[in-house]
């Protein structure tokens, strides 16, 4: 039995023991709004370099583009859906998307900018990634906007608004909040309620926006499980042949029972931090397996 398999059971364990069963009620979809002019903040818009990112190991291989772009295309579904209500009910805060890991250098934030760029092809969603991981804020740093002023800087003011510090990309449909200058509360700064009230904000301001918020590892910090609070949707990275089985089931243990969590096994090269996915995991209480 693999490592997610095991994990899934443990799931499964914790809600009683009862597999979720697939929904059979419908709801009815939020139609798609006009699409938008994009909006200019701060009179910059940021340029996704892809072959600087796929050199730094953020964007796959050329060679293996094709399948990786399928593989998130099936990942990101039932989260979309969740979100957006497509299909089945709305999750409470299910447009609030928390990317995690037990440990660092699981694949997280390679999922976090995959995912966000797969999810920006909806036509009737906006992405929005935040950089959370304040220690190591690799998304602003791929996207070279770790100097910009971003979520830390909000938090520190309340008399800022979070919505004059994201930055549009030339991708359509995404945009990002950097991380911010750095601060020696961070840890507190996440775990405050400003935090949360600057979370309600950012799902809040549109509703066709999609918040994916790349967290600290879970186990070595604790502003992350503060984030998870707010968040109606975790994507937990494995690294296959990497993460011990007991961070998993730690990790999981922290984030708690009544949480829609999906599981995504990152099956690396060996020597190498590019990432690609062959298993998709999703358990949630009340809702469907997918």
């Amino acid at each position: 039995m693999s490592l997610v398999e095991q994990a899934l059971k443990k799931l499964q364990a914790s809600r009683g023991g009862v597999a979720p069963q697939p929904e059979t009620r419908t709801t009815a979809v939020r139609a798609p709004e006009p699409a938008r002019p994009a909006v200019v903040r701060n009179g910059r818009v940021v340029p996704v370099d892809r072959p600087a990112m796929r050199a730094s190991h953020m964007l796959p291989s050329t060679s293996e583009e094709r399948r990786i772009v399928q593989e998130f295309r099936q990942i990101k579904r039932p989260l979309v859906d969740n979100a957006m209500g497509r299909g089945r009910p709305a999750l409470p805060n299910g447009h609030i998307i928390m990317l995690a890991s037990a440990l660092p250098g699981d694949g997280k934030t390679f999922t976090s900018v995959n995912l966000a760029l797969s999810m920006a092809l909806e036509k009737d969603v906006r992405i929005l990634l935040v950089d959370a991981d304040v220690a190591k804020p690799h998304i602003s740093r791929t996207f070279g906007v770790q100097d910009e002023p971003g979520l830390l800087d909000v938090l520190r003011s309340e008399q800022m608004d979070v919505e004059s510090v994201i930055l549009d990309t030339d991708v359509p449909n995404l945009s990002i909040l950097p991380a911010g200058r750095h601060s020696e509360t961070a840890t507190e700064l996440l775990a405050s309620g400003r935090m949360a009230d600057v979370t309600a904000r950012l799902a809040a301001a549109d509703p066709q926006r999609i918040v994916l918020v790349d967290s600290p590892p879970l186990l070595l910090t604790t502003e992350s499980r503060a984030l998870a609070a707010s968040a109606g949707q975790i994507v937990l990275v494995i690294g296959a042949g990497k993460t011990p089985q007991k961070a998993v089931f730690d990790a999981l243990d922290l984030l708690g029972d009544g949480k829609n969590i999906s599981l995504v096994l990152n099956q690396c090269d060996e020597g190498s931090q590019q990432g690609y996915y062959n298993y998709y995991g999703h358990q949630a209480e009340g809702a469907k397996a997918g």
